[in-house]
């Protein structure tokens, strides 16, 4: 047994093996593609130097099902054992019930490869035991025998019985320790950390918008600090993805909720995810974390447009000539971008040349669909020179973290109440917010103002419901309420 990945979908393999009389070869059938097929020489190679022999005969593999392409060299272990198994070289019953996935070097070196973690969620639902590199990345799973092969000389016989596999270190292992990052670094920048806060709560999205040199990215690489850990469910989720990606998993698995920080150069398929075989993208790397694009308008205008759909849905479909692929996509989105092209306009120190129609045409390279979708709109100032030197005075993420626990524990609260009467689910998001009388009238009537759309309007209530969570308020009122509209509604040229 073996497996493919497809997206992070893996699809259980049965690799086939008979030897029989005919020309010597080895051939290989069932859709493999072009690495499976290199994989006749890896696996005689390995198999000389393992000390087996290469029998003389007609050796065909299967790999069923027959329809379904399968692509990566994770296949070269399950066919060296099987082609041993197949040669009475060991004893078949050895490869009774259990899943292998490996590359093979020449010299017979077990190597790991991406989709482990998949690959031994499939062996755990099939009831197999889960065989793979030494160096593969550790698999957290509860249920599944899973063993660490080095060489494959350690399917030796010895007095008729196979050599005992060394299990596998399944214990999550130690995640490098975080950069000594706090809030209390940044100087000042109080509104922008209660924006920071709310946003963390509430998952929603908040995009910063100020001068070069005004502390965005400062205050982006931060929020890390004020977001709970994984829960161990997520954190699956989460490493799933990283292993199909052949990213670390080590940071993830111990709870580090991912921090993606794309280049703005990156495409549309470095985004969402493409190429062949299909690859997750930074949206999905990104999933149950956060995804930070730096330099917002300078990012193609396509690869932008392109996680529209994905900020609503939280999974991205990509569409082939052979199916659908899909990936996760739940990620908390900060974006940070200059005002204009010089970067200047409204900053108190230094004049900008922009015209007007150049700060429009700048601002709108982000588009008003996806700025309609991102829920906390912030101008971030340059601080003056004289607070500067103030750093590790203000606000702390311990401070700002109490709230955003806070927040989240009220939520969940509240959901359980509205389960245990039977309406969490069967209401929409906007009846799941409570609005006061009073905080409804309102937002109603900043609506007709600044001529919010109706998504506007459901993404500021919901920010609205955060503020009240991290009030511990079942009801929305009409100050929470303001104060999501303080951070949708922007003035000046780029206000909407």
């Amino acid at each position: 047994m073996s497996a493919t990945v497809r997206g992070v979908d893996v699809i259980p393999v049965a690799v086939e093996v008979v030897v029989s009389g005919g020309l010597p070869g080895i051939s290989i059938v069932g859709m493999p593609d072009a690495a499976i097929q290199e994989a006749r020489e890896r696996v005689k190679a390995a198999i000389r130097a393992a000390g087996f022999t290469v029998p003389n005969e007609k050796i065909v593999i299967n790999l069923a099902p027959s329809n379904v392409r399968k692509t990566g060299s994770g296949f070269d272990v399950p066919m060296a054992v099987g082609i041993l198994a197949a040669s009475q070289q060991i004893d078949p019953a050895w490869v009774k019930d259990t899943l292998y996935v490996g590359e093979l070097s020449l010299e017979g070196r077990v190597r790991p490869v991406s989709g482990t973690l998949p690959c031994a969620i499939c062996a755990r639902e099939r009831g197999c035991a889960f065989v793979c590199a030494q160096e593969s990345d550790p698999v957290p799973l509860e249920g599944v025998a899973t063993f660490s092969l080095r060489h494959l000389g350690q399917l030796v016989q010895e007095g008729g019985a196979v050599r005992v596999l060394s299990a596998h270190d399944s214990a999550p292992r130690q995640a490098a320790a975080l950069p000594s990052l706090d809030f209390s670094d940044v100087a000042g920048h109080e509104v922008a950390k209660r924006a920071f806060q709310i946003a963390a709560a509430g998952s929603h999205g908040l995009l910063m918008m100020g001068p070069p040199g005004s502390g965005k990215t400062m205050l982006a690489s931060r929020i890390a600090t004020i977001l709970p850990p994984l829960t161990e469910d997520e954190a699956i989720e989460a490493a799933v993805v990283h292993s199909v990606a052949n990213e670390p998993i080590e940071g993830i698995i111990a709870g580090r909720r991912p921090f993606r920080s794309p280049h703005h150069s990156a495409t549309q398929a470095g985004l969402v995810g493409g190429g062949n075989p299909i690859r997750p993208g930074e949206i999905s790397l990104a999933h149950h974390g956060v995804l930070f694009l730096d330099e917002l308008a300078e990012f193609r205008v396509s690869a932008l447009q392109s996680i529209r759909q994905p900020l609503e849905s939280g999974a991205v479909s990509l569409t082939r000539a052979d199916g659908n692929v899909t990936f996760p996509a739940r990620f908390m989105l900060v974006a940070a971008t200059n005002p204009c092209p010089c970067g200047y306009y409204g900053d108190d120190q230094h004049e900008c040349h922009c015209t007007v129609p150049q700060i429009h045409g700048y601002q709108n390279r982000i588009g008003g669909p996806l700025m309609d979708r991102i829920d906390l709109h912030l101008d971030v100032r340059r601080i003056p020179p004289g607070r500067v030197l103030e750093a590790g005075r203000g606000t702390s993420s311990a401070q700002l973290r109490e709230a955003v626990v806070r927040g989240r524990a009220f939520a969940a609260w509240r959901r359980a109440q509205e389960d245990a009467v039977g309406t969490h689910g069967s209401r929409s998001p906007l009846e799941t917010c409570a609005l006061a009388d009073s905080a409804r009238q309102f937002l109603v009537s900043v609506a007709e103002l600044r001529a919010m759309s109706g998504r506007a309007m459901v993404r500021t209530a919901l920010v609205a419901r955060t503020i009240a969570d991290m009030a511990e308020s079942s009801e929305v009122l009409e100050e929470h309420v303001a104060e999501a509209i303080n951070f949708r509604v922007r003035e000046g040229v780029g206000g909407s």
